[in-house]
């Protein structure tokens, strides 16, 4: 399981910046499918969320790369 820091980088580089996946397998050092399969979820396998609303803004954020201080 990766943390949500490199799921969040890789699903940046890939969808805002631009990167193919490939590139980005190759930059982060990680197999094409596990690259395809961050690009297909939005948030890292493992994590719960209570509720749609909360999901969709946790994802939201994730691909934004918004950071929230408490």
């Amino acid at each position: 399981m990766y943390s949500v820091d490199i799921y969040c980088r890789v699903r940046r580089a890939c969808l805002v910046d631009g990167m193919s996946a490939r590139e980005a397998a190759l930059h982060f050092n990680k197999d094409r499918k596990t690259i395809a399969k961050m690009l297909q979820h939005k948030l890292p396998w493992g994590i719960v969320v209570p509720s749609r609303r909360l999901g969709r803004l946790l994802g939201y954020i994730l691909d934004t790369g918004i950071i929230l201080e408490s």
